[in-house]
């Protein structure tokens, strides 16, 4: 069952985002046109698109006009004929309005304004904040976003950025995110920021408030070795740049993106005081955005992965090593509720700490009887395998298996399917 039933729609796929926006930051004023590349997968006479609290302007289906209604996040749209199963057709919307963010039991997702500026954090369901979508994180694809904006702010979206062309005061910036992508993860941030390039095999930038330049250097300094490292250990950086943009807020925690992480001023004390969550927000990148859960309820394939990166990046980098952090982990998780399926935990625990660290515990305890080589090995196989695209806790234990001839049943139960936390090995 649907973690949230009211979000995602049936009957096509989205194959392509091409959203054109303007926004003005001093008035929270953004108008857009979306067009939307699909492909029906059953005969359709309408079909929806979830959308926040704009008004509609006008919708096209094919270049002509369509008949819509818009309440309640739905956007409902009624062609001038049916669109037969397997056709591909488009979808022209254009809107206007004031966005704000999904309220949700962890806070507002989505379009969301700075002090000075805008951040876009839309996991799980905060994409229609900004632009109308199919919001199931198993509906991914292709996107090109271009926003205009006042020329002191700096634009930065998923993907590589084609062009900045200046007017007379403003700018329009031009991405295209080339590798498939859930609408949760399609981003856009705001700011006036400077930027710098950090050394490394794969392109990585920095954007930030100029007042960090020092801090930021040495904060994101190791972050070239920290790309190293997890290429060896998870298979190649699957994407063709990595981006960190840096608030000049505080935010309570980072948030992920696409081929990007943002960070707030908070996390910045020049001191590396942060550096686990670099790591796990560059993770992210391998576990979560390339390889992306179909149903919300995977959540541990994303989250335990890069809090076990966490534990890897550690060791690596001179820190604890993974079987420390293990143990000490498993102590405080020992004195917490026991009541939650690790590989079903329910939408109210989606974020909860322990769903974290349990889930970097069954990656622990699973290189602990597979073995570093296997287990490593099993790891790359699993990000090859399952480049930019969808995947479920049971494909994850069937690749396993074929790791070890030892049963691993006994393992998977104990550690995914019950509730009871089980004896670290």
């Amino acid at each position: 069952m649907s973690y949230f039933p009211k979000r995602g729609n049936e009957g096509y796929r989205v194959l392509h985002y091409d959203l054109t926006l303007d926004y003005r930051v001093v008035t929270n004023r953004l108008t857009g046109t979306a067009v939307l590349a699909a492909v029906a997968t059953a005969p359709l006479d309408r079909f929806e698109l979830d959308l926040g609290v704009f008004r509609v302007g006008q919708v096209l289906v094919n270049g002509a006009r369509a008949r819509f209604s818009h309440r309640e996040g739905k956007l409902r749209v009624t062609p001038g004929s049916w669109l037969a199963e397997g056709r591909p057709f488009s979808v022209e919307v254009r809107y206007a309005g004031n966005p704000r963010p999904v309220s949700s039991p962890w806070g507002e997702l989505g379009w969301d304004q700075l002090a000075d500026g805008v951040i876009v954090a839309s996991q799980p369901i905060g994409a229609s904040s900004w632009f109308p979508c199919n919001d199931r994180p198993a509906e991914k694809a292709t996107y090109r976003i271009a926003v205009t904006a006042a020329s002191p702010y700096q634009v930065v979206a998923n993907g590589v950025r084609i062009s900045s062309t200046r007017g007379a005061s403003t700018t329009t910036w031009v991405y295209e995110q080339g590798e498939p992508m859930a609408a949760y993860l399609a981003s856009v941030q705001i700011g006036r920021y400077a930027s710098v390039d950090l050394d490394g095999v794969v392109p990585q930038r920095v954007y930030y408030p100029a007042r960090l330049a020092t801090r930021i250097l040495h904060d994101f300094g190791r972050q070239d070795r920290m790309m190293a490292t997890f290429a060896d250990r998870f298979g190649p950086y699957p994407f063709g740049g990595y981006t960190v943009v840096v608030t000049d807020d505080e935010l309570e925690i980072p948030v992920e993106a696409q081929g990007m992480s943002v960070f707030g001023a908070n996390h910045v004390d020049g001191r590396r005081g942060s550096e686990r969550l670099v790591a796990h927000e560059l993770a992210h990148q391998w576990f979560g955005n390339s390889l992306t859960l179909g149903h919300w309820r995977d959540i541990w394939l994303h989250e335990g992965f890069a809090a076990y990166a966490e534990w890897v990046w550690s060791e690596a980098s001179g820190g604890d090593p993974a079987a420390v952090h293990a143990r000490r982990w498993h102590r405080r998780l020992t004195t917490l509720p026991q009541d939650f399926i690790l590989a079903d935990p329910g939408a109210r625990r989606l974020f909860d700490d322990r769903v974290y660290k349990r889930g970097a515990l069954t990656l622990h305890a699973l290189r602990h009887t597979l073995g570093d080589v296997p287990f490593f090995s099993m790891l790359r196989e699993w990000t090859t395998a399952h480049r930019h695209g969808t995947i479920n806790t049971g494909m994850f234990t069937d690749l396993a298996r074929h790791f070890t001839p030892e049963p691993l049943d006994p393992l998977f139960a104990s550690w995914l399917y019950t509730t009871k936390l089980p004896t670290l090995p």
